[in-house]
């Protein structure tokens, strides 16, 4: 099944994350498709640059997908961890430039995948959180360590704590996205602008920006593989499979701490 849908006009590639249906919510093909487009947009000399969105109007991506999410182990969630990691730590080493451009409902993995792209910019009804704490599991793909290094540590704390979700003008005042525009037009249209302007650059320039701006968290690798551990751990919680149950059910949680 295609679930990402790209095309590639004036050395730009569009990659649209296609399921509508499920509010663009990341699966294994999506995350297994991604993973290909990105490793082709490393080699392939005809890609400047990459915008990402979802489709629709409703979401860039909703979250993880909580049916295949609900069903793991402890070692699948952890091998699952690991898996997204990689994905999103290339697409932030990407040596060509990636704009998430966020139409609609950024949660979770979805949150997570945005930061992962060079920068962000919005519609004005974009939304923005970590969630998962109330499915009662953290994030595992990098929001942990993403989200504090964009809006600060005590900020990032209360929102993953809470599950607290933001607008996208809140989000753009804590420098979580750079721009915030009326609707999916007007995104696409600031999206291929910026990186147009980008493209226009020296490409050696470009990449080693991105590669001395990234340089500078390097030292915390360690905080992704404690997430991705604690993720893992979570899965086999009790507290995990009423959260998913009850997201499942559309009700309440009941938590014990167990």
């Amino acid at each position: 099944m295609t679930v990402i849908k790209t095309d590639l006009t004036n050395h730009i590639l569009t990659v649209t994350i296609a399921r509508p249906e499920a509010m663009n919510a990341l699966n294994a093909d999506v995350l297994s498709q991604l993973s290909e487009v990105i490793s082709r947009a490393y080699t392939d000399a005809e890609i400047g640059g990459i915008i990402l969105i979802g489709e629709g109007e409703k979401a860039f991506v909703a979250g993880a997908d909580i049916k295949e999410l609900s069903v793991l182990s402890p070692t699948e969630a952890l091998t699952l961890a690991e898996k997204g990691q990689r994905i999103f730590k290339a697409i932030e080493d990407s040596p060509k430039p990636i704009i998430a451009a966020v139409n609609g409902f950024a949660l979770g993995g979805g949150c997570e995948l945005a930061m992962a792209c060079h920068f962000r910019v919005a519609t004005e009804n974009a939304k923005f959180g970590q969630p998962e704490v109330n499915l009662g599991i953290i994030p595992g793909y990098g929001g942990t360590q993403r989200l504090t290094q964009l809006v600060g540590r005590g900020k990032a704390l209360e929102l993953l704590l809470t599950g607290d979700v933001i607008s996208a003008q809140q989000a753009l005042s804590l420098g979580l996205v750079n721009h915030v525009v009326a609707d999916r037009q007007a995104l696409t249209v600031l999206a291929t602008s910026i990186m147009t302007k980008i493209l226009a650059k020296g490409s050696i320039a470009v990449r080693h920006v991105i590669q001395a701006v990234n340089a500078g968290f390097d030292f915390e690798k360690v905080g992704y593989q404690t997430e991705a551990k604690l993720f893992g751990d979570c899965a086999g919680t009790a507290d995990f499979k009423e959260g998913t149950s009850a997201f499942m059910e559309k009700r309440k949680p009941t938590f014990t701490g167990k």
